[in-house]
């Protein structure tokens, strides 16, 4: 298989924003700026195993809106939830948390969060336990992806919200569509394109699924990329890039659609600007671009630039 290196350059530093805070996750924006979500202490998990949804004391997040060389900053205060990810909302961010509980009727954890500019709360609703990847459309339609525990119902969902793996949702958390045509036990990856193009890959079939014609007419369409375990890939809805899958840690895949299937393609592999090979915190797969967070630097590369 043909073996490629590319050395990326860092398109940012954002180091003068992280003193005192870890980067939690690093995501493209529906408007293609870029948001990092940074907390002022990463929380502890409880018996060694799994952080709870719910925090004991307050945390201070961080918001970094990263356009071109400019940043801003919103800093949201005395928050008791444990939260993940990070879109923008319309004219507002969205902040969700992976997990959340059940308690009993009527009661349990509202996991998602619509701030405005200046970190105030605005109104918060359910998406559901497990979250595996949230992406936001410009016009405002949330996507949410779900692993397996958030598939077959976990932290008291007998009846999860995300049983079928993959979910969109109006703005104010009101659901638009959820899959029924895949068997979605977890569902790896999610790239939502725009409001009528949005691809997901899921076990157990490792397929690589499209919604066409948005969800209010969903169509659709499968192929199966030839591929186990990927983490992530983007598109320019001809080639396609790929995270490894399972045991390939570094190794990236470049296919090319040639319907109903898709070709061997070739290996690569990244580089810092040192030379090293970039070993990312984060990485987000969104359109037809990926992006790293690599200590406080963030990297991105398109697919036009790998061909």
């Amino acid at each position: 298989m043909f073996h490629k290196t590319v050395t990326l350059q860092p398109f940012v530093d954002i180091s003068v924003h992280t003193e005192g805070f870890e980067i939690v996750s690093a995501q493209f924006g529906g408007d293609g700026c870029v948001y990092v979500l940074l907390i002022n202490q990463i929380p502890e998990r409880e018996r060694g195993m799994f952080v709870p949804s719910t925090l004991k004391q307050p945390y201070t997040y961080k918001v970094l809106m990263v356009e071109d060389q400019y940043i801003d900053e919103i800093v949201i205060e005395g928050q008791h939830f444990n939260y993940h990810y990070v879109q923008p909302l319309r004219r507002h961010l969205l902040l969700v948390g992976a997990r959340c509980s059940y308690y009993g009727a009527g009661k349990y954890d509202l996991n998602a969060k619509v701030c405005d500019y200046k970190g105030r709360t605005v109104r918060e609703f359910l998406l559901g336990d497990g979250i595996q990847k949230v992406q936001v459309t410009e016009k405002g339609t949330i996507w949410t992806s779900y692993f397996d525990e958030g598939v077959f119902g976990n932290n008291g969902w007998d009846q999860p919200v995300g049983a079928h793996g993959l979910v969109a949702w109006d703005e104010h958390g009101n659901k638009l569509y959820e899959d029924n045509v895949s068997d979605i036990a977890d569902c790896y990856a999610l790239n939502v394109v725009r409001e009528e193009e949005v691809w997901f890959y899921y076990y157990t079939d490792f397929l690589l699924g499209c919604i066409s014609d948005g969800p209010s007419q969903p169509k659709v369409t499968f192929m199966n990329p030839e591929i186990s375990g990927s983490a992530g890939f983007c598109t320019d809805g001809c080639h396609f890039l790929f995270d490894g899958g399972y045991g390939k840690s570094g190794d990236y895949y470049i296919k090319k659609n040639e319907k109903p299937s898709m070709t061997k393609g070739h290996k690569v592999h990244f580089l810092n600007e040192k030379s090293e090979p970039l070993v990312p915190r984060t990485q987000d797969f969104r359109e037809d671009r990926v992006l790293f967070s690599e200590n406080n630097l963030l990297y991105q590369v398109s697919i036009k630039e790998l061909l």
